[in-house]
């Protein structure tokens, strides 16, 4: 019996104790009818005392009675542990490379969190934070914080906030210490991100979009291809089946894991048999292997179009009149809100509204250029601001005489019209003395490379089965 006893599970044999108790205590206490018929009352301790703990005794075992008792005894201790886990703001734990001692407190942006709250949930002081707040440009960046993100408190043995820890990106901490004197210092330290260079070719057969992804390259890195060779090509019009490209790029990993972009070192574009290459120059901007640089002083169309429904015509019918009248632009259709960009730099001399033209804005080049952009949405430049080339002066619309939502472009020349697609473009200012001199030994290092890793590719197109039996 005792066996099969101390095998049932302990909450079980729990309860048996206490009901082997309470019939004890039932079968030795005396009847209603014998306590009545004596005369004498006897106290209750007296009656307490007077059980027969001995018989109870012999009815529980030893080993059920340990069992119980270290049963009650975990569930005391688990029962406290609870308690006061709950009342904690946050687990706590040594951070890596933080000073010893501290206990850590991390504390999870909610919606609609503020920062005082976020500093109180983890029992610091107001006074402390505008401390922090008080150095000025390192700590300007927790005024603002975004759900989901985290600030790590590491607080002394006596609560006392001695370090600060805050995310802002995947590369980028800002770190907050206590000094000496009990002020407090900031300081931002950026992860260290490695360089692997890589190669990328592909040749286009549906889309150039289709053709990139294909190749390896990020959606990024298609859009900053198009806008090296866009002032050269236009790749909404000029592109056909059988162009093809090859890029040289560094591509960035942090820990082992790649971000995601790659900065493009060199590439190389043949457009309808024609071939262009460009370099990226230690200023950030990408040349021609003769220094001459990609970028032009205008941009070839100023809105990322879908279609162009009318180009420039000198004897176009118009939609609306009906009456043959030039089109002295070119009309480009995108979604209505896509961003208009100043074609090149200049001074804004109109920005208004009328009838015919709708929302429109006008903008003076250097060399007696005018461009102007019609029906917008939107205006976002006033008369006289300076703009710079690529910046948004407002949004495709259909405002004016329209029958549809487009953009409508003018280029014009010392007064005289011209076609905005096809007009020769001026270039920016080349590279010249020494800096032509560096970039000349860069380039020629790159394209070499580039040169190589192409040869190597084509090589592996036309000798597949060789390619796969050669690897690994």
């Amino acid at each position: 019996m005792q066996q099969l006893v101390s095998q049932l599970p302990s909450r079980h044999r729990l309860l048996i104790l206490l009901v082997s108790v309470l019939l004890a205590i039932l079968l030795l206490m005396p009847s209603e009818h014998a306590s009545a018929s004596r005369n004498t009352e006897r106290p209750a301790d007296e009656i307490a005392t007077g059980l027969d703990l001995a018989a109870i005794d012999n009815l529980v075992s030893d080993e059920l009675r340990d069992a119980v008792a270290a049963e009650l005894s975990n569930t005391a201790t688990d029962s406290d542990l609870t308690n006061t886990t709950a009342d904690m703001p946050e687990p706590t734990s040594q951070q890596p490379g933080a000073e010893p001692g501290l206990n850590w407190v991390t504390v999870s942006v909610q919606s609609g969190d503020i920062l005082s709250g976020l500093f109180r949930k983890a029992g610091v002081s107001q006074q402390t934070m505008q401390q922090i707040l008080d150095l000025g440009r390192p700590t300007r960046t927790l005024t603002r914080l975004f759900p989901g993100e985290q600030i790590e408190f590491g607080l002394d043995q006596q609560g006392e906030l001695q370090q600060l820890r805050y995310a802002i990106n995947r590369l980028e901490t800002l770190e907050v210490s206590r000094q000496s004197d009990g002020g407090f210092s900031a300081a931002t330290s950026k992860k260290t991100v490695e360089l692997q260079q890589q190669f990328a070719a592909g040749e286009i057969r549906s889309s150039f979009w289709h053709a990139g992804l294909a190749a390896g390259l990020t959606e990024s890195q298609i859009m900053q291809l198009a806008g090296v060779f866009g002032w050269d090509i236009d790749f909404a019009l000029d592109l056909r089946a059988g162009d093809s490209f090859a890029v040289l790029f560094n591509a960035e990993y942090l820990e082992g894991e790649p971000l995601g972009n790659g900065t493009i070192l060199a590439a190389e574009f043949t457009n309808q048999g024609e071939v262009y290459q460009a370099i990226l120059h230690s200023d950030g901007n990408y040349y021609k292997p003769n220094g001459q640089s990609m970028r032009q002083a205008f941009l070839r169309a100023p809105v990322s179009f879908q279609y162009v429904s009318s180009n420039f015509n000198p004897r176009r019918l118009h939609p609306v009149l009906g009456t043959v009248r030039a089109h002295n632009g070119t009309d480009y259709v995108a979604p209505v809100g896509t961003p208009i960009m100043a074609a090149g730099d200049g001074r804004v001399t109109h920005s208004a509204f009328n009838n015919l033209n709708g929302h429109y804005v006008f903008i003076q080049h250097a060399n007696n250029v005018t461009t102007k952009y019609l029906h917008l949405s939107r205006r976002d430049v006033k008369v006289g601001q300076r703009v710079k080339q690529g910046q948004t002066i407002g949004r495709l619309g259909a405002t004016g005489r329209v029958t549809g939502a487009h953009l409508h472009y003018e280029f014009i020349v010392a007064g005289v019209h011209r076609n905005p697609r096809t007009v020769k473009l001026p270039q920016a200012t080349p590279l010249t003395g020494q800096q032509k001199q560096q970039f000349s030994v860069t380039a020629s290092t790159l394209l070499r490379e580039l040169q190589q890793q192409q040869q190597q590719y084509l090589a592996a197109r036309q000798n597949p089965t060789d390619s796969e039996q050669a690897a690994p």
